[in-house]
């Protein structure tokens, strides 16, 4: 039978978000409802809120969850009720080239739950946000989204795996192949760009410069694991990172802004065979100038970092235990526990500098 739970809506471009009563079916072949136990607020679901992604109104937002499975549909054999499960964006077919190649991260067919949740006055189909839709006590999602995890971790930590925080650590292990001794370079020290000096320091990087123009943010990359912070708003930054790796530049660069200058800043950032990882999600009518010959002429490579290149099934259980053995810690990134209604100041909050995440907690 279908339920009816409250959820936060984005109704149209620059309208502020409301709890709404939302009907979740139940699940159908391939699917599973899962009670929302905690979810961060992360950008790209302000994004979403602009309009920034797309105009597929009314959003239900909410993706960076953690909770329990209560129901699944016909089929459905890797997860069960009572199962404790991060949510992901990414639930891969197995059948596309990039899943028969034994590259299932690259995954060219991921899918979502096929039913749609809908609002309960007027019956408007609702576009979940990245597939999820988890500022909700409930959401229905494809089962292949659900991962199993140890169920003793905090939900408000654990669900922080699900975008923001695997976004950056696997933009510098998986996708920037951060190795022991490397110095790195990470441009936006934003809950990703902190993920991502996490990694590097994962990783064994022996130089880890975090760059951003709020001296706060620099502060919080310090403890996060930097070893040097360079503050762009008043010192060229990539002189800086040269001067700090002895003229040449980084090994690796993470931008994690999303803005053609800070690219061009990482681009120029790097060593002449370095990488550069592009994490930050620009915006549709951004674009980027670069003489040819330069990219030519510096070799390396440029890469982007969708997800972190995360294979959920082996990245998320792995980090958890990293987190419960002492070597990471995730609950670094829980700025404030907030309640469902709350979400529209934590928006607000994000530009002023102080959060890395605020954690919708059900």
């Amino acid at each position: 039978m279908a339920q009816q739970v409250q959820g936060v809506v984005a109704r149209g471009k620059g309208e502020p978000v409301r709890v709404e009563t939302i009907v979740v079916p139940d699940p159908g072949p391939g699917e599973a409802v899962v009670k929302v136990q905690a979810c961060g607020v992360c950008h790209t679901d302000l994004h979403y809120k602009q309009g920034g992604i797309s105009e597929d109104y009314p959003f239900l937002l909410g993706h960076e969850a953690a909770g329990v499975v209560e129901s699944v549909g016909a089929g459905v054999s890797d997860v069960a009720p009572g199962d404790f499960v991060i949510l992901n964006w990414r639930a891969v077919c197995g059948a596309c080239r990039a899943c028969l190649r034994g590259r299932p991260q690259y995954c060219f067919d991921t899918h979502n739950a096929r039913q749609k949740m809908t609002l309960l006055a007027g019956g408007a189909e609702l576009s979940p946000a990245l597939g999820i839709g988890a500022f909700a006590e409930k959401t229905l999602v494809a089962a292949g989204q659900c991962t199993k995890v140890d169920p003793s971790v905090a939900p408000a930590v654990a669900g922080l795996l699900g975008c923001g925080v695997m976004a950056g650590v696997g933009a510098a292990i998986n996708t920037g192949n951060v190795g022991r001794g490397d110095s790195v370079a990470v441009i936006g020290c934003g809950g990703v760009g902190d993920a991502a000096i996490v990694g590097s320091r994962l990783a064994g990087a022996a130089r880890i410069i975090a760059v951003d123009i709020d001296d706060r943010k620099l502060q919080t990359a310090r403890s996060m694991g930097a070893t040097h912070t360079v503050n762009s708003r008043s010192t060229d930054p990539v002189e800086a990172v040269r001067e700090l790796t002895g003229g040449f530049g980084a090994d690796v660069v993470i931008e994690a802004v999303g803005h053609p200058e800070t690219y061009r800043q990482a681009f120029y950032a790097r060593d002449l065979a370095g990488t550069v990882v592009l994490v930050g999600v620009p915006t549709p009518e951004m674009r980027l100038d670069l003489p040819l010959l330069d990219v030519f002429g510096r070799g390396g490579a440029l890469k982007s970092s969708w997800y972190g290149d995360c294979l959920p099934s082996r990245d998320f259980p792995m980090l958890i235990d990293l987190h419960q053995q002492g070597r990471i810690d995730l609950g670094a990134f829980v700025t404030e526990t907030i309640g469902l209604g709350d979400v529209e100041k934590a928006f607000a909050r994000m530009h002023e500098g102080d959060v890395l995440r605020s954690v919708v907690v059900f």
